[in-house]
């Protein structure tokens, strides 16, 4: 007879008491499109733990010199209850804690440029944006859409020398799985547009293209204090939660980003208005899919974007191997381009000149760096573990009879903990 399968994620619903998503969107879509038919059998097995991330590493650690000033202000407590961060939002008003604030990204971005300097012989201006993607390489998280902008920011300075434009760091780390040939391929354009970018007397100061091997943790800790934009920019529906996006906000820097995974979540939580939204909804990817979509309809109404993506395809970054990306054009224009790049490209430019022309006001853009840390208080790890021990381990909290030290210890909110 035909050969017998097993799925494991079935035999798994059915053998546990509990299913749950990672962040609100994720666990929505596994309830209705991926296990619709369980969701309909075990309503009750089906809940939302959003990830979170530790501020022990991603703050205090990684961060010394805006930890001490958060702590200065509002004291310690949020090194073990990350709610309490909240209480920096009001100081996001005073002229004073703004330009302290402005003064410590400062540092951390010349902590990075002297890095960057040393390793890759590159000279980076801390006064440019620095507008960061660090992340596993993969087609659904869209390096290839940052690209496409940055090929777009050149052709434009190359069109108008005069041009005023918002001078930027673009800075790429991550790696792609070992067997990953499209993902390794997009690594590959990151250098070549580097290289092009890079050497062009015309575009000196004004754009730097990046990328940082090895990443790690060790790598991340310089990278997520020194950021200032930061990219989550995967296609709506395919990220299941994130915490790269938790990790930047954290340390102040803005996000551009798609309603996907954690983003809806962390934008709620810093205020609309202090996050770069742009691209389709989930649901409008699934409709646009199924009506039938059409990225060639967007590379011929668009003259920047074809324009971006024939430079690619005439092996301009390439000249001694010019069919180079032909994968990677193949994968846009002939292939359906799968994770709507093309789609969203008009929108990701719009919401990339805002962030450009928010960021030569300074004093607005740091009030919302504030902002965007004093609103990722229920992204901690220690309210995602919490949740977990209360709701699917149902194991209540133990008191030790030696008390950690601070640090180390963890803070079970109110809501969390078992009588």
């Amino acid at each position: 007879g035909p050969e017998q399968k097993v799925r494991m994620a079935h035999l798994a619903i059915v053998g546990s008491h509990a299913v749950n998503g990672v962040s609100r969107l994720h666990t929505e879509i596994l309830k209705r499109d991926v296990f619709r038919d369980f969701h309909e059998i075990f309503p009750e097995r089906f809940t939302n733990k959003t990830n979170g991330i530790t501020q022990r590493r991603w703050l205090k650690k990684a961060n010394p010199a805006l930890s001490s000033l958060i702590t200065e202000a509002i004291g310690d407590a949020w090194v073990t209850d990350l709610e309490q961060i909240r209480k920096l939002r009001p100081l996001a008003e005073d002229r004073e804690f703004r330009e302290r604030w402005r003064e410590v990204k400062r540092k951390n971005k010349e902590r990075l440029a002297a890095y960057i300097l040393d390793r890759h012989d590159i000279h980076v201006s801390v006064d440019s944006l620095f507008d960061c993607q660090v992340k596993r390489f993969h087609e659904y998280k869209r390096q290839m859409l940052n690209v496409l902008h940055i090929i777009t920011l050149y052709n434009r300075i190359k069109a108008d020398p005069g041009l005023d434009i918002t001078p930027r760091t673009f800075i790429f780390s991550g790696k792609a799985a070992p067997s990953y040939f499209i993902a390794k391929l997009i690594i590959t354009l990151i250098h070549a547009v580097a290289e092009k970018v890079n050497t062009d007397r015309m575009i000196w100061e004004r754009l730097t293209v990046l990328f940082l091997a090895n990443y790690g943790v060790t790598l991340a800790e310089k990278i997520f204090p020194a950021a200032d934009l930061s990219e989550q920019i995967s296609t709506a529906g395919t990220e299941a939660s994130g915490t790269g996006n938790m990790k930047f906000a954290l340390n102040g820097a803005l996000t551009i980003g798609t309603l996907d995974g954690a983003n809806i979540e962390i934008r709620e939580e810093v205020g609309e208005e202090n996050f770069f939204l742009f691209g389709l909804r989930a649901d409008q990817v699934a409709e646009m899919k199924a009506k039938g979509y059409n990225p060639r309809e967007y590379y011929h109404r668009l003259p920047e974007l074809k324009q971006a993506i024939d430079m690619i395809a005439d092996g301009v970054f390439t000249p001694d191997t010019p069919d180079l990306f032909r994968p990677l054009i193949d994968s846009l224009l002939n292939q359906g381009d799968p994770y709507l790049v093309l789609a969203d490209y008009e929108d990701y430019v719009r919401a990339q000149e805002e962030a450009s022309n928010l960021y030569r006001d300074q004093e607005e853009w740091t009030r919302r760096s504030i902002l965007n840390t004093a609103g990722m208080g229920r992204f901690s790890s220690d309210r995602a573990v919490a949740e977990y021990a209360k709701e699917i381990w149902e194991s209540p909290p133990v008191r030790t009879t030696k008390r950690r030290p601070s640090p180390e210890g963890a803070h079970i909110p109110p809501s969390c903990r078992t009588e």
